[in-house]
């Protein structure tokens, strides 16, 4: 493979960096919150988006390369760097990314936030007044809760806590003239930034340092400096204690990641060098892993700052409307989400489309109704108080057989899953926690009801969680279907996760870690094929669409590159990680890339093979019409090989039809999208001169708006 552009050039290798792939997907978050056009308040949620991204990509990503090479587990990665080697353009990407993040902040966000009468203050800008103020503030809420640890001979250095912000102060006795370290640990349960007057404010540790005469008294207070440390918190169970008791296994790990190795050591780029030695003495940390960055640290506090309530600085007010295919079968007692799926299938698409009025009315409506005999759910992730499982406790305490797979090893929702796992159990359900060496992903539903003589089944399976809070901020997809195919499907699924069926394979269902990487190649060589046939009738169906979070699976690009070079055009709608590279003259120059990110998190996963086109003449009896599938999984090594997934064939050509223009407003000429170039590098395009660019999520909740304005108007 040839560099693009240069024949003289050296080989590129066939795949992207993963690693790399994903920081230019943070870079594309910074970018939104750099965008003048995006309102302010969103700009700084966005921003603090980037810092917790970034937090959990050094706690999970780094932390796993740093523990191959240290077990000697450091091969070459696909895309032929070593895992060293990989490490080093991670510091070095990372380094440019924060201080562009913390320049922006201290250049752009915090002033033009201040023009709009939301000011972040530094202590010496308080007046006298404010400060005596907040003093009484900090002696009644603040010095209680302070424990300055000093760092002597009788007294060693303290453990620091993962992602906690750090005062690091230094004193001096003024008998001895002895100069010591101490460290005050600034307290996570306290407000990041406190609230001097009605939208001012100021970083907690400044009003902290201000006081630390009140914390030494007798000392002479010499400086302080702010530093903070990430540490690996990724969580790992291995399958032979999986076998014991999962879930004490699991709280045992979970004790055990407060004290995982540092991997980032972040200081104020005034720090004192001594105590920056101290600090790199005392944590084991490499010159590399400092991140030296204008204060204040730790910018995921301006989530509260992005909740200020003022809604000129934010996205103009969206409301989630009732499906439409819903709307008819609502009374006074609420919709009767059965009766419209006996209707014919719905499809979901939060959170254009109500969750609450759907997904959640669904399992409601199943845990309250007499005639429900059985309830199957799974869980990955869910809200605190998540009316989700208050539906399955209330089912199972009205007699109804319930079973609940809860997948407890969810990234950084163990706990959380641990006490709603425990919650269920109380109430009389049958829990699981799926098979060994796996995590269950996939997002699945079955309601079995007694409808006169016989049972129906119920089914919603979806891409995003059974969470209604992320509802309303991610964008998703799901079904809601009684096709007995889908029903039969789905039972067989839950009695190979919840007891030792073997079941392979199924009708309306692609499964993980069980063929579905098969099935998605064989798939992509079928549109291959047709494109090789000679038949041109069959070579015009010929066509690949996939949307999806993240595409890093290497024998699925193989199979995408395979198919670009027999000609079949291969559209990508990938929001996070892509180590395809796209345009490459004899690879894949039949492959587009581009990537949504906005208001919504994109989310959903829609996969298209082939292309439904007039039934007519020769076409139709050339092909099939278009296959489209809809799911949890992601081309990516875990959810293919390592996890439970399902996607689920969407059967009704309007549906399909919806699905597929969903893929191809992205590649329309105006829309507003980032794409990625053959080098790696992601371009956000702008409209053709004289086009206004059109931003994909804006235009949808537009359309929604106009359909849900007809429909009131059509009421009267």
């Amino acid at each position: 493979m040839e560099q693009p552009g240069d024949p003289t050039a050296a080989p590129l290798p066939r795949f992207l960096d993963r690693e790399a792939s994903w920081l230019q997907f943070n870079s594309r978050v910074l970018d939104l919150a750099e965008d003048k056009d995006v309102p302010l308040l969103e700009r700084a949620k966005f921003s603090a988006i980037f810092a917790n991204n970034l937090d959990e990509f050094f706690m999970v990503r780094v932390a796993g390369i740093k523990r191959r090479i240290a077990t000697g587990a450091a091969g070459a990665t696909a895309s032929g760097l070593s895992h060293r080697e990989q490490l080093q353009r991670i510091w070095a990407s990372t380094k440019e990314l924060m201080n562009r993040h913390a320049v922006h902040f201290q250049d752009q966000l915090r002033p033009e936030l201040a023009a709009q009468g939301i000011e972040i203050v530094l202590w010496n800008d308080l007046s006298k007044a404010e400060q005596d103020e907040l003093y009484v503030l900090f002696r009644e809420r603040i010095f209680p809760v302070l424990t300055p640890l000093a760092v002597d001979p009788a007294h060693p250095f303290p453990y620091i806590s993962g992602l906690t912000l750090n005062l690091a102060v230094q004193v001096r006795n003024p008998v001895t003239q002895h100069e010591h370290f101490a460290r005050v640990k600034v307290p996570p349960l306290l407000p990041r930034f406190i609230e001097v007057s009605e939208q001012r404010y100021v970083p907690l540790e400044q009003l902290i340092a201000a006081h630390l005469p009140h914390l030494f008294n007798g000392m002479e207070v010499l400086g302080c400096h702010t530093f903070r440390v990430t540490r690996n918190e990724d969580v790992e169970v291995e399958a032979e204690e999986e076998s014991q008791n999962l879930l004490e296994t699991l709280e045992r790990e979970l004790q055990r990641r407060r004290f995982g190795p540092p991997v980032r050591l972040e200081v104020e780029n005034t720090i004192d060098p001594g105590v920056l030695e101290l600090l790199v003495r005392e944590l084991g940390i490499g010159e590399a892993e400092i991140m030296r960055l204008p204060a204040p640290l730790d910018l995921t506090g301006l989530f509260a700052i992005a909740g200020e309530d003022r809604p000129e600085l934010k996205y103009p007010p969206f409301a989630t409307a009732m499906h439409p295919d819903l709307v008819e079968f609502e009374s006074g007692a609420g919709v009767d989400v059965f009766a419209a799926m006996r209707q014919h299938d719905i499809l979901l698409h939060h959170p254009y489309d109500s969750f609450t009025t759907s997904v959640q009315a669904f399992l409601e409506q199943a845990a309250a109704d007499p005639d429900v005999r059985a309830i199957k759910q799974t869980l990955y992730r869910t809200s605190g108080d998540s009316p989700i499982v208050d539906a399955l406790v209330d089912a199972a305490e009205a007699g109804k057989e319930v079973l609940v797979l809860v997948e407890i090893k969810a990234r950084f929702d163990e706990h959380a899953n641990i006490v709603w796992a425990r919650t269920l159990e109380q109430a009389g359900c049958h829990v699981v926690y799926g098979l060994m060496g796996l995590k269950t992903h996939c997002k699945l539903s079955l309601v079995v009801r007694q409808e006169g003589g016989k049972l129906r089944r119920y089914a919603h399976i979806g891409t995003g969680n059974y969470n209604p809070k992320t509802a309303r901020q991610y964008e998703d997809l799901g079904l809601l279907t009684c096709d007995p195919q889908v029903g039969e499907d789905l039972t067989h699924l839950f009695n190979k996760l919840s007891g030792f069926s073997r079941t392979t394979s199924f009708r309306r269902l692609l499964t993980a870690p069980t063929g579905l990487r098969d099935s998605i190649i064989e798939k992509i060589e079928q549109e291959k094929a047709k494109m090789a046939s000679g038949r041109r009738a069959l070579a015009r169906t010929a066509r690949i669409r996939m949307k999806m979070n993240s595409l890093v699976d290497e024998a699925v690009i193989d199979a995408l590159y395979s198919a670009s070079q027999a000609g079949v055009p291969v559209d990508l709608v990938v929001r996070g990680m892509c180590a395809l590279r796209p345009g490459v003259p004899g690879l894949s120059e039949n492959i587009r890339v581009r990537s949504v990110l906005g208001r919504f998190l994109e989310h959903s996963r829609i996969y298209v093979f082939g292309e439904d086109l007039p039934s007519r003449g020769a076409v139709r009896t050339a092909a099939e019409p278009a296959q489209v599938w809809i799911g949890s999984a992601d081309m990516m090594h875990r959810n293919l090989d390592r996890r439970v997934e399902a996607l689920v064939r969407i059967a009704e050509p309007a549906h399909r039809s919806t699905l597929i223009g969903l893929i191809d407003t992205v590649f329309a000429p105006d829309a507003s999208c980032w794409e990625l170039g053959p080098d790696g590098d992601w371009i956000r395009r702008s409209a053709p001169e004289g086009v206004p660019t059109r931003d994909v999520q804006s235009a949808l909740i537009a359309a929604r708006n106009q359909r849900s304005a007809a429909r009131r108007a059509r009421m009267g």
